[in-house]
This record gives structure tokens, sequence and C-alpha cells, in this order.
């Protein structure tokens, strides 16, 4: 049985859900926000060097002996979240709500009507079934179950969704999860469609948002309606442009474009996306079709990434190879000259499972170890045992608190209700198990076709 390795998370999920304290970098943050909502007359801010060679001698020494001793105080990666290939998961995706604002074609099936039933418009879409609300994951369990990955070595956390902007408690739970930094959170990110995104974007840069995933597959607003079945595209390039100009204030939010190639539907807008990266530090990534349930994939529908290559170096024939950050999950270019740069994400063609670091929470509280596999564990069931089966609201969960803090102290019988230490070990035994299961590379092209997995929005980008 795998040994614990890290500090138990209960105390700091207390910390996690109290109302958000701001550092100096918080601080800063709300500078960026303030000054990017400002007139063009405003007088441009700036930002202190963070690099060693500014800094002062001492301070260089300080730095210096403050990374020999966090190297020597390591501790070993833990084993619940290491599997039989020595893959390390340090990155974890929340689903944080089934509900979307768009009818993606690729990610939201049409669902089934009656044969009495008039046919849809193709603006429209049935979508799918949603869950009951009492089997989604309520704020304090995402807090706990986000907090226990991050005690275990979880340096990053992204929320996803259906589309998560629209739950309505989004901005205080970020807040809260950037409270996580103390503990070894790195990265919080988020994958949106940008469609309401300007609106909350000051306040996530506040909570300490490091990474915008935005969805666009098409830069025509004609086309953006017919293939998201809504309106919106405006919205969506004012969410872009607002991004760019934090980041140029020193807000340091990394912005990716993922665009889901459709041969015959958006393969001729290849090049356009290309060019976004011209002038703007915008890194595009052409996403293969993959298949999930319900939206119609074919192979022929498909575009392996070697043929997008190909189709860009047509008309930019000095398009180069750069440098892939570790575990990621694109293969990345650049035009010489380009502020941006572009990828593929080859998961039909080339898969990367050899590096993959991710894990994903479905909003109703599975734990999927693979996003093609369709084996799930769920942990919203193993975190309920200790309520009596039912979803855990700030008042459960603080009456919770209370009986692990009193058996802690001895205040309690033996036989009294199991507390949250009880319920951690059995979590991160569930984890582990789903773990170690994980197999070496997911399914291949003619398997994924046919095998039975949720439709896309219920996974979690």
């Amino acid at each position: 049985m795998a040994t614990f390795t890290r500090p138990q998370p209960i105390a700091r999920l207390s910390r996690a859900a109290a109302s958000f304290r701001c550092s100096a970098a918080t601080r800063q943050r709300r500078s960026i926000a303030t000054a990017a909502n400002s007139s063009p007359s405003s007088p441009d801010i700036t930002y202190p060097p963070t690099s060693d060679k500014h800094a002062p001698d001492s301070m260089q020494i300080s730095r210096k002996d403050q990374r020999a001793a966090a190297i020597k105080q390591a501790k070993p990666f833990s084993e619940f979240l290491t599997d039989n290939f020595h893959r390390q998961h340090d990155y974890l995706r929340i689903s944080i709500t089934e509900k979307c604002n768009l009818r993606c074609l690729y990610c939201m099936p049409e669902g089934k009507q009656s044969l009495s039933s008039p046919p849809l418009p193709p603006t429209r879409a049935q979508g799918v079934p949603l869950s009951p609300s009492s089997h989604l994951l309520t704020t304090p369990e995402i807090l706990y179950l986000s907090t226990l990955f991050v005690s275990q070595g979880v340096t990053k956390i992204r929320l996803t969704g259906g589309e998560p902007t629209i739950r309505p408690d989004i901005l205080p739970l970020m807040h809260s999860l950037g409270s996580l930094r103390s503990s070894g959170l790195k990265e919080l990110a988020i994958t949106t469609n940008g469609i309401t995104l300007h609106r909350k974007l000051d306040s996530m840069v506040e909570a300490g948002l490091t990474g915008v995933n935005l969805s666009l597959d098409t830069l025509d607003p004609w086309q953006f309606q017919i293939m998201t079945r809504r309106k919106g595209f405006e919205a969506v390039m004012k969410s872009i442009d607002r991004i760019l100009a934090m980041n140029k204030l020193g807000a340091g939010v990394k912005l990716k474009i993922n665009c889901v190639v459709m041969r015959g539907i958006n393969s001729s807008e290849i090049l356009k996306f290309v060019d976004l990266g011209r002038e703007k530090n915008i890194e595009v990534r052409f996403i293969e079709y993959m298949p999930f349930d319900g939206n119609k994939w074919s192979q022929g529908k498909m575009v392996g990434y070697k043929e997008m290559l190909e189709m860009i170096r047509e008309k930019y024939p000095r398009l180069r190879k750069v440098g892939d950050e570790k575990n990621d999950t694109s293969k990345t270019y650049q035009v010489p000259g380009f502020g941006g740069k572009v990828g593929f994400i080859t998961s039909m063609t080339q898969n990367f499972c050899g590096t993959c670091n991710r894990l994903r929470i479905t909003s109703d509280g599975n734990l999927k170890v693979c996003l093609f596999g369709n084996s799930e564990v769920s942990l919203r069931d193993v975190l309920r045992e200790g309520n009596d089966g039912q979803p855990i609201d700030e008042e459960a969960w603080e009456a919770m608190k209370q009986v692990e803090m009193d058996r802690r102290r001895g205040l309690l019988p033996e036989d009294a209700p199991l507390g949250m230490g009880d319920g951690e070990r059995r979590l991160l035994e569930v984890i582990g198990m789903a773990v170690k299961r994980k197999k070496a590379k997911h399914a291949g092209m003619g398997e994924l076709e046919n095998m039975k997995n949720r439709p896309m929005i219920l996974i979690g980008g």
C-alpha cells in the first residue's frame, strides 16, 4: 500500500475556503487590471524586474540559498499520483459545470428526437441531459479535492466545463483556489469559449490566473454562428483583445487559442489562424478532430497534423520547429518574424501518452485518468461517505472539520462517526488504484471511433 508523502490538507482547506487576502502579487495584478481599463492617455505602469541579475549581490546569495534549501528539503513525488509507467501526474483538470452557452458541433450532441417532434433548425441542438444538482460537486467538495491533490504534488489546476465562466461562483472559487499557491500550486488556468470571459477577467487575474485556453474554430462571424449554433463572435474577440491588453501591462496570462479542424468546415481557415500571430503574441493550436459520443466523427472529416503542416509550409516555407515545454501536448512551430506560434495537438495520428501528466475530474465527481478511456471512479461518493452520502455544503463541511479536530484532540470516542482523516486515506487509496490502472497509451483510431465514452462537454476540455 502506498504511503503518505506530504502533509494532510484539512487545515489548508480551511485557509483556502476563507476570504481571499491580497498578497503583494495580487495587488500588482489589480493595478494591471485597473491600468488596462484606463484611457490611452494614462501613464504606462512599470514593474520591478524579477531576474536575479538585477538584484543586489546579497539578494542573489539569499535566493541561491533558498533554492538550495528547497532542493534539499524536497520530498519524493506522491506514489498515489504515479502510475506503473513512472508517469507523475502533477496536472489536474476539473470540470466545474455541465452547462454551456454554445452548442459546438464537435462537443455538444444533437440528442435524440421522437419521430413525432419537428426537426431542429440548424442553429439549435438539444444538447445533453443535465445531471441533478445533487449529483454535481459542490464548491467545498471542489476545494477539498483540489487541496488534496495539491498536497500530493499537483502544481497546475485547470478549470473546464461545460463553460466554466457561467458557473455563478466562478470568481470566489478561483480566489480560493489561488490561495493554494502557498501550498505548492504554481499554475491556475481555465479553458473557455470566451463569450463572457472579458467581463470576469480582471477578478480572475487578481485570483492568480496564469493561463487561458480559448476555444475558437473560425474567424468568420457567420461561420461561427453555424459551428456553435449561437451568436457571440464579437464577444470572443473582445476577450482575446482584453487578455493581450492586460499582458502588455505585465499580467503574464498565457493565451492559447484552440481550433478543432474539420475537413470541409473550417479547414480552409488554417492560414488565417496562422496570420493571427503575425503581430500578436498568440499561440494557435490546431487540434485533430477526435471522436466522442454524439459528435458524428468520421476519419474523412479529420485533418491530420502533417497535412496541416504542408498547407502552412506552402505559404510559409521557413516555418520552423521550436522547443516544446515538458509534458506539452502540442508540437510547436513558428514562422520567423512572427510574434506568435502555431501548435498541433496530434491525439489521433501521433499520441503523446508517454509523457502524459494529466488527470481529470468530471463535474459529477468522477476521476478519469485518460481522456479517451471509458473507465471512471467516483471520488464524490467516497468524499460524501462522511456526510451520509449527501452533498457537502458549507455547513456540512464545517461540521465535518469540527469532528476531525475533536478526534485529533481526543474528545471523541473510538466509535464516533468517521472524520475527514479517514476520508483522506480512503480517497487517496481510490485515486492511487485508478492511476495505477492507467494504460501505457490510449486505443487506436479505429477502436476509438467505436468506443463508448462521454460527450466531450461532460468530460471537460
